[in-house]
């Protein structure tokens, strides 16, 4: 599985590459206020990740990851799961200096089209109510807010549910 725009691809992770992509998750979602200082480790588990899901990168045309995501086909790290037919992503994250070239677009359109071709019916997220620029991502892409299930996974988290038919 291979997709492209211009100079970029969406592929499987590399475990040469997860130090990378711990470091990029931690910098954007921790470090950017994203997410509490205390769910670093989580955010850097990268090894952890993708033995419970399949991790995308998108590369650089140099091979350099500026962009992953966890996509969720089967299993309970989907966490907002809640039937075998519905799929999720995690951990969707670009470089900050890499914004702004569809990236994020990518991924996420990477993860629906996998999904779609494992015979998924519908897509679920869970995002924060700070993180507003996903947020416009995904309305843009046809997904839809589901506050009905939108949960809280500590004390002093909450976030939301979006969803997307596929």
């Amino acid at each position: 599985m291979v997709q492209r725009a211009s100079s970029l691809s969406v592929q499987p992770a590399r475990p040469e590459e997860f130090g990378d992509i711990a470091e990029l998750t931690v910098r954007v979602y921790a470090d950017g206020g994203l997410a509490p200082p205390d769910y670093a480790a989580e955010l850097a588990d990268v090894a952890g990740r993708a033995a419970r899901a399949d991790l995308l990168v998108v590369r650089d045309g140099d091979d350099h990851v500026v962009g992953s995501v966890a996509l969720v086909l089967s299993g309970d790290f989907g966490e907002v799961t809640r039937s075998e037919d519905e799929a999720a992503f995690r951990m969707l994250v670009v470089d900050p200096s890499q914004r702004g070239r569809g990236l994020g677009e990518l991924l996420v359109t990477t993860c629906t089209d996998l999904a779609r071709a494992a015979g998924k019916r519908r897509m679920v997220l869970s995002t924060g109510p700070e993180m507003t620029a996903a947020h416009r991502l995904y309305e843009r892409l046809g997904f839809r807010r589901l506050p009905e299930r939108d949960w809280s996974p500590v004390p002093g988290i909450e976030l939301m549910v979006y969803a997307l038919d596929l």
